[in-house]
């Protein structure tokens, strides 16, 4: 998919700043640092759209790019954070939850994981909280340049393996960094805005 005209629209910190649209939303959800901002640099082949920060857990507010009018990326905050208090860490979680459970117009989550690590109590809570919106849902296993090529096939199903054992959600693999893995991404997104 070419998107040639993509705008970060909104930064909400409230429901009255979302946008008031019907247009489908991707919904993008991980812990901290785990590279949403970089998903979608990358699979809109730009630098600098949504803001990458060094500083985990800076991102508090709830950030909609619109892609060409056809869908909104939107990417949530950072869960896990360590150095964010308890007060502010609830704070995010309440946020969050608001907006999965009242958004209708959520097409797709797309919850990304880091593929070097085993999946967090957080990572295990977010995974078990998105199951239960019934929202289709695709896990990426971000971070795939990092493992040697011949390795990824293995850790993606082994992390497939410690959360879904069901296996009746799709994990892919994909690395921001080395903009690999996006074309089987864009099918899965295509496929959820028909």
């Amino acid at each position: 998919m070419i998107i040639k005209n993509p705008r970060i629209e909104v930064s909400a910190v409230s429901e009255k700043q979302y946008p008031k649209t019907d247009v489908p939303e991707i919904v993008l959800v991980g812990k901290s640092n785990v590279g949403k901002s970089s998903f979608i640099n990358t699979m809109i082949n730009r630098k600098n759209l949504a803001r990458t920060s060094s500083e985990p857990g800076k991102t508090r507010q709830i950030n909609f790019y619109n892609m060409d009018n056809n869908f909104y990326f939107v990417d949530l905050p950072g869960y896990g954070y360590s150095k964010m208090s308890k007060e502010e860490q609830v704070k995010v979680g309440e946020f969050i939850e608001h907006y999965l459970q009242t958004r209708k117009q959520i097409a797709l989550i797309i919850f990304l994981i880091d593929i070097r690590h085993s999946p967090t109590s957080n990572d295990i809570m977010m995974y078990d909280y998105i199951i239960n919106t019934g929202f289709p849902c695709l896990i990426l296993a971000n971070k795939a340049d990092k493992l040697a090529p011949t390795k990824v096939e293995k850790a993606v199903i082994d992390l497939q393996n410690e959360l879904n054992p069901l296996k009746d959600l799709k994990f892919l693999p994909f690395s921001a960094e080395k903009k690999i893995y996006t074309e089987a991404v864009w099918k899965e997104i295509e496929e959820k805005l028909k």
